[in-house]
């Protein structure tokens, strides 16, 4: 049986559906992919879903059965191999949740971040006292330094992701309750504040404020994140956190309401340049 793991990369998930399109294209059944195999029908439609990793001895043998080119087989086995191979975050596996490794995977591997935040200031752009105030605070059943840190470790890691060559466009909507709420210190505050305004000269990074004066908004209810990838096998996804677990949306249908409301979002929080100026204001607050 194919081995499991926390959560699939990219690669896995277009590779996937890659075997999937070529056993379809040669007119064979999951039934008959799987007595090829030796395997459950189960296992077929795990590997084909990137529910579990691809072994290479099992793509060997299908690729010949779907009718493709040894050349071409030879290229699909290599990308097998790289796509196979543990993400960097699989170094933090003593506290990464598997419905959070999903996340960090889909986070290093996207083209496009757009995230709407009405309780905290996103992971990405945390300081570090920041997201051990969070972290602090706010894990249920996770009080021990020692772990805490590791996240907070972890959550540096995830940073750097923003700076790499070619690295994602993120574009964050906070509510102004993320700024408002106290996390820490004064100080924590301020020099979190100093790095949002810091982050709004990267190229890569916008940043927008929804007032409270300006009254309820399309994506009052909760926070999500929407990814969207450079490879077009790849469907664009919606991920939302709640206290024990997330979901990972990737139905046609879901997404495109998300995305309509992101936009409405983005269209009633102020501009860019103007939360920039609110963001200086409250530094001075502080």
């Amino acid at each position: 049986m194919s081995e499991p793991r926390s959560a699939p990369t990219v690669g896995q998930l277009v590779l996937s559906k890659q075997l999937r399109a070529l056993r379809e294209k040669a007119a064979m059944s999951r039934e008959e992919s799987a007595r090829l195999l030796h395997v459950t029908v189960a296992t077929v439609r795990r590997m084909e879903m990137a529910e579990v990793a691809l072994k290479l001895p099992y793509v060997q043998m299908l690729l010949p059965a779907y009718g493709v080119p040894a050349d071409e087989a030879e290229v699909f086995l290599r990308l097998t191999d790289e796509a196979n191979r543990p993400g960097w975050w699989q170094r933090y596996h003593d506290v990464l949740p598997d419905w959070f490794s999903g996340y960090v995977s889909l986070e290093e591997a996207a083209k496009t971040i757009r995230s709407y935040e009405p309780h905290f200031v996103p992971g990405l752009l945390q300081t570090e006292d920041y997201a051990r105030g969070i972290l602090t605070a706010g894990s249920v059943g996770q009080s021990d330094p020692a772990r805490i840190e590791r996240h907070v470790a972890l959550r540096l890691e995830r940073q750097k992701q923003l700076i790499r060559p070619g690295g994602p466009n993120f574009w964050a909507v906070l509510d102004e309750t993320v700024l408002r709420r106290q996390v820490g210190s004064s100080a924590v505050m301020r020099a979190q504040v100093e790095l949002l305004i810091e982050a709004t000269e990267l190229p890569n990074v916008t940043l927008q404020i929804a007032e409270l004066a300006s009254g309820h908004h399309p994506g009052t209810y909760s926070p999500f994140v929407l990814f969207r990838f450079a490879q077009p096998e790849v469907p664009d996804m919606v991920y939302i956190e709640y206290l024990t677990g997330a979901l990972y949306l990737d139905d046609g249908d879901e997404v495109a309401q998300y995305m309509e409301a992101m936009d409405r979002v983005v269209a009633h929080a102020e501009s860019a340049a103007r939360t920039r100026q609110l963001l200086a204001a409250l530094r001075e607050d502080l």
